[in-house]
């Protein structure tokens, strides 16, 4: 009974974020980092991990501190946790990776104002305890990272024939491709991908995709 459960509490914590509640197709929230660092896959990548883990330790602090918070403030005290968690994350990209942390820019700081991070505390870690709230962290920056990620991988292969910089065989010009599609490159094309894959998986689950559940064919 105590393994059915705990195996349900993940699937659903963790899981359902992937597709099913997806912050990004379905909550629509986190759009503005999907739209300005998704032009290329390593610093994607680098805004993924930091995501995550500011979402995590908020998730884990505001749980731990849920019955400590008086509730006139508790948003006040959210965003100040959340804040810190960014700080240190930023910190540490200075340290460590200059080049990317130059890249992202203001994009990390922003992180303080992401919605799903202060969604996720407020809505689910002020009422939950500590591993709960960890796994719900998990699953949405899960879900927040593979969207921003295919979105990243596809602007860099057709707007440069690049993934993580390195040329791709019939993607690259010098490598028996064409000339990389500029219009990738810019914020827009972010806006347009987005959309698609909001489109893909409302199609897919309600069946209208061939191979999908519920579908006819």
């Amino acid at each position: 009974m105590s393994r059915k459960s705990s195996t349900g509490s993940f699937a659903r914590r963790v899981l359902n974020p992937l597709t099913r509640s997806n912050p990004v197709t379905v909550h629509v929230l986190g759009l503005c980092s999907a739209l300005a660092v998704s032009i290329s896959l390593k610093p994607a990548l680098i805004m993924s991990a930091a995501v995550i883990c500011v979402l995590a330790f908020s998730n884990v602090a505001v749980s731990l501190l849920r019955h400590h918070m008086p509730h006139s403030i508790r948003l006040v005290m959210e965003v100040t946790l959340i804040a810190t968690a960014v700080i240190v994350v930023d910190e540490v990209l200075k340290a460590f990776a200059p080049d990317v942390s130059e890249v992202l820019s203001v994009f990390v700081g922003l992180i303080i104002t992401n919605c799903i991070v202060l969604a996720r505390a407020e809505s689910f870690a002020m009422h939950n305890r500590v591993w709960p709230s960890f796994l719900d962290a998990i699953g949405n920056g899960l879900g927040y990272s593979w969207v921003l990620l295919l979105i990243a991988a596809v602007r860099e292969a057709f707007g440069a024939g690049t993934l993580l910089g390195q040329p791709l065989p019939g993607l690259h010009p010098d490598l028996g491709g064409f000339a990389p599609n500029q219009f990738m490159q810019l914020s827009p094309s972010a806006f347009f991908l987005v959309a698609l894959v909001i489109w893909g998986l409302n199609a897919w689950r309600q069946g209208r995709l061939p191979g999908s559940a519920g579908s006819g064919s």
